[in-house]
């Protein structure tokens, strides 16, 4: 059984392919509302990489997609000698990651809004 107001991994776009489905069933003042709130709610892949970019030694990014912890831990070690080598090698690591961290969040927020579509509707967000 899936349950689609879960953050589900998108193994496979098992998760993508329901989000399409849903999304075609929807009218076109509800694809408006969802793409707004969408925006408003998502991030930004340009902000989040120019966060990283000029901010990234001290986690400016991080703490832009809610990675709060990490984020510290990297703002402590590049106040460090030892832990600026360890936070540029990290530095290099997340201009990888951060695509799919953006991918994956707005993702979540993109079901979630669907889901309380469908629920306004009277259907359960959970299928199969």
């Amino acid at each position: 059984m899936l349950y689609w107001g879960s953050t589900l991994p998108m193994i496979m776009g098992v998760v993508r392919l329901d989000n399409l489905y849903r999304k075609s069933q929807l009218d076109a003042r509800e694809l408006l509302l969802l793409e707004s709130e969408l925006k408003n709610q998502g991030k930004n892949m340009v902000v989040a990489y120019v966060l990283w970019y000029f901010l990234g030694m001290f986690g400016a990014h991080r703490f832009y997609m809610g990675k709060t912890g990490s984020a510290v831990a990297q703002l402590i070690l590049t106040l460090t000698v030892i832990g600026l080598i360890v936070t540029a090698i990290w530095w290099i690591v997340d201009a990888f990651l951060i695509h799919t961290w953006v991918k994956e969040r707005n993702a979540a927020v993109e079901n979630r809004l669907i889901d309380q579509l469908w629920s306004s509707r009277g259907y359960s967000p959970v299928q199969f």
